[in-house]
């Protein structure tokens, strides 16, 4: 007798708000016989299942061991899919980023099992947008870089790179609240000047968003009660939030300083020059 085979399909679950996953990760969850989901995924995104789905827990809290947990995961996925279901694996942001969503894919690849990927709207990208601050703005920052806070958890991987992480023109950490006095001291001890922008956004995208900035001088003290998740944004991207927050409330505002053309800062006025890096 042959083996019944079903699908899995590891489906990104978007930055936070319940809106924001895909049409195609929504249509995944209404196939769907099982869900396995993380600890970052919204309550309201398994209301897209079907009654009689089993709704399995998947996630773990940060900076538990996630290696056998991982191991885990890749068991239930292809035992599901060998059984004849449909098996969504549903995960935070994007499942490619630092999601281990690959090695997700090469557990099912190599245990034969059909699979399809959904992609995510990454937080790295999408937590930042939703509060008004790009990761690339023309003149300010030209390339972005996102990393994990988290020191890699098996000696393959290595840790964060922090003269990558002090040079390129915007940084991006997830995971990182509870490091966060690491990665300022990291960025300032690698050559990133201390009245760098930076931003704090905690619950991006959802109700409970709150946006913290300042400097890589002042962050801390403004930080203290910050609870993950959080998606921290280095860079002088996060002055676009101030300079859009001033013209919404009819502020005059000149343009981000750092977007400016060498010509275009010298003519800009003194007084507007300073007002357009000042940190909130």
């Amino acid at each position: 007798m042959s083996e019944v085979t079903g699908k899995a399909y590891l489906v990104g679950a978007g930055p936070g708000a319940p809106d924001l996953i895909t049409l195609r990760g929504v249509e995944a969850l209404r196939q769907a016989d099982v869900v396995l989901y993380d600890r970052l995924t919204h309550p309201a995104l398994l209301e897209h299942a079907p009654a009689h789905a089993l709704r399995c827990y998947a996630g773990r809290a940060p900076g538990a061991p996630g290696d056998d947990r991982q191991e885990t995961i890749h068991a239930q996925l292809i035992e599901h899919a060998r059984a004849g279901r449909v098996v969504v694996r549903l995960k935070g942001g994007d499942p490619f980023v630092f999601g281990r969503g690959g090695e997700e894919m090469l557990a099912l690849a190599e245990a034969g099992v059909p699979f399809e990927v959904v992609p995510g709207v990454t937080s790295s990208i999408g937590v930042p947008g939703v509060a008004g601050i790009p990761v690339t703005h023309r003149g300010a920052s030209t390339a972005f870089a996102v990393f994990t806070a988290h020191e890699a958890e098996d000696a393959t991987a290595g840790p964060v790179d922090w003269v990558v992480a002090a040079r390129v023109p915007t940084a991006v950490f997830l995971m990182g609240v509870e490091r966060l006095p690491v990665i300022v001291s990291k960025l300032v001890a690698h050559g990133r000047r201390v009245d760098t922008p930076i931003a704090v956004v905690e619950q991006g995208t959802t109700d409970g968003e709150r946006v913290t900035t300042g400097t890589l001088g002042t962050i801390l003290a403004r930080t203290r009660d910050v609870r993950p998740p959080a998606t921290i944004v280095v860079g002088e991207v996060v002055a676009v939030r101030e300079t859009v927050r001033a013209l919404q409330a009819g502020q005059p505002a000149w343009p981000v300083a750092a977007a400016l053309s060498p010509r275009e800062h010298r003519r800009a006025p003194a007084a507007a020059r300073v007002a357009a890096r000042r940190r909130a």
